[in-house]
């Protein structure tokens, strides 16, 4: 059988050429004789994979030396409580809340401190991103937080949101190396990697130096950031295999021309989406316009039954993993970096196609 479209919002598709090299190389890592998956974390060999790995994330992401990089364990989901525990100084912090995964993180938050919801877009079904000014962050909190891509909801920040002097927090991880981001906007950025960057089981945090040492007394020592800093990431055995097909992504990266190569890619996958959904009688995108998410596109045709008719029929074309979230429903088509152009061309042959038959 031949590869399908894969539309899935994570895990989602990898790089064919990655696959291909970790499938090479699957039995024996550069002569070493083994699997990366079989070697130890300890050994010279997987120690040279690690710092390349690194070393190539930081080139791609233009990481500055005073940020860490820790390649972790836990998903997004674990760095909900890792982010309260280590920056909550004066127990107080601001969250923007646009959609489930940051309504989650401002609801774990709140278990170890002052937490408090500056701005939500859960009055228009998080179709949107509120726009935050620096007059309405509390002067006292130590960080604020945002999702920056919201994969259920298909939004995204248009801007690095302003919160003054004040850390920025962000998770992004459906939209991580997608496009250049400034680093030194932000105090932290944290990112599930099974979207853009590698499979499920890593979770990548950048984080600046200074604002390390600072946890709560009582924080378990698998989420101390400076625990896991001081070890190079290597406390414990790291997701060995995950960082290794991470290393091979961003390689492919680099070598396609960097995120200012990825950008243009995946605007221009974008806009054939959504130009095609703004035109369309049947289909409508879910998203206000001016947030829409490069990543993540949402789209509906108002009726439940024929929502569920054409993901049947598009899975059966070789279109699969439109089906949108269960909590939304509709459809979510996932067009990270690895989506060739031609996998949003043909769907959206296939899209004018079903139109047609069921006007």
């Amino acid at each position: 059988m031949s590869r399908i479209y894969n539309f899935s919002a994570g895990p989602s598709m990898l790089p064919l050429e990655v696959l291909e090299q970790a499938a090479a190389e699957m039995t024996n890592y550069n002569g070493s004789g083994m699997s990366v998956m079989e070697m130890s974390h300890r050994s010279p060999v997987y120690d040279a994979i690690i710092k390349q790995t690194e070393e190539d994330f930081r080139a791609l992401m233009n990481i500055p030396d005073n940020y860490k990089v820790l390649f972790l364990q836990g998903g997004a989901s674990t760095q909900f409580a890792a982010v309260p525990l280590n920056l909550m100084k004066t127990g107080k912090a601001d969250y923007v809340v646009s959609g489930q995964f940051s309504g989650k993180a401002f609801k774990e938050a709140k278990k170890y401190g002052d937490a408090k919801c500056i701005a939500t877009s859960e009055d228009k079904t998080f179709s949107y991103i509120p726009e935050i000014t620096p007059d309405m962050v509390r002067p006292d909190c130590d960080y604020v937080h945002v999702c920056y891509n919201n994969t259920i909801f298909g939004t995204k920040f248009p801007d690095v949101p302003n919160v003054g002097d004040k850390v920025l927090v962000a998770d992004m991880s459906s939209c991580i190396t997608s496009e250049p981001v400034d680093v030194t906007k932000f105090g932290v950025i944290y990112a599930g990697a099974q979207k853009n960057m590698a499979p499920a089981g890593l979770t990548v945090v950048i984080i600046r130096e200074d604002l390390m040492g600072n946890a709560r007394e009582d924080i378990p020592t698998m989420l101390d950031y400076k625990t896991m800093a001081d070890n190079d990431s290597m406390y414990n055995t790291p997701p060995c295999y995950a960082i290794y097909v991470a290393g091979l992504v961003y390689k492919w990266a680099l070598k396609n021309g960097g995120l200012t190569a990825m950008k243009e890619r995946n605007e221009k996958k974008a806009n054939l989406l959504y130009d095609y959904l703004d035109s369309s009688k049947l289909f409508k995108p879910t998203a206000e316009k001016r947030y829409r998410s490069m990543m993540n596109v949402c789209f509906v045709t108002g009726d439940a039954d024929l929502d569920k008719k054409f993901c049947k029929e598009a899975a059966a074309a070789g279109f699969e993993n439109l089906k949108g979230h269960r909590s939304v429903g509709g459809m979510r088509a996932s067009i990270y970096n690895a989506m060739p152009y031609e996998g949003v061309e043909k769907l959206v042959e296939f899209m004018k196609k079903f139109e047609a038959e069921n006007a």
